[in-house]
């Protein structure tokens, strides 16, 4: 079984956290200044749940690609400072929704594979966009989309990249450098 009920439980609370977090973030013809209506939750979904849980399944599937158990658990403290900062209406997002658990002793070569893939994922999302919308001009509801995804997963990118633990940097930094010397 790839993934559990709970897991999957995990994954449709982080979905519906993520779109509310984003709702009205991203200002478009359905959104108004710091208020969620329908269309902007379904939009807030649509730019920040493939870049986050794709990012979390990117480090789960190559962990089980590799032989590593592994599942994914939500992280209700972040998702709850991530609903706290958007109802207090807070332009600012700060998010740690989950995180992918890689059952026993890892190598080196497995820690930094495993971390590396989440924002792998979110680098092909940024470049993806930034490439398709340079192909050509789209309509203004898909543009939109498209910067908001190059947007999003940009950030994603370069934040899960800092060698702080716990980001993805630090597990990708540290193991190296400790191969290295």
């Amino acid at each position: 079984m790839i993934f559990t009920l709970m897991e999957i439980f995990y994954i449709l609370i982080t979905v519906l956290a993520i779109g509310y977090i984003f709702s009205g973030i991203i200002r478009t013809q359905h959104t108004e200044a710091k208020k969620t209506t329908w269309k902007s939750f379904k939009f807030g979904l649509m730019i920040g749940a493939p870049a986050i849980i794709l990012h979390e399944l990117g480090h789960k599937f190559v962990g089980l690609a590799l032989g590593i158990p592994s599942h994914y658990e939500a992280w209700f403290t972040g998702l709850g400072i991530g609903i706290l900062l958007k109802l207090i209406g807070s332009g600012f997002i700060i998010l740690a929704p989950g995180y992918v658990v890689l059952e026993g002793i890892t190598s080196n070569i497995q820690t930094i594979l495993t971390a590396g893939a989440g924002p792998a994922v979110n680098l092909i999302l940024w470049l993806g966009s930034f490439y398709v919308l340079k192909l050509k001009t789209y309509n203004k509801k898909t543009t939109i989309f498209l910067i908001a995804t190059r947007e999003v997963n940009k950030w994603l990118f370069l934040f899960n990249m800092i060698p702080i633990p716990p980001l993805d940097g630090s597990k990708i930094i540290w193991p190296l450098l400790s191969m290295i010397f």
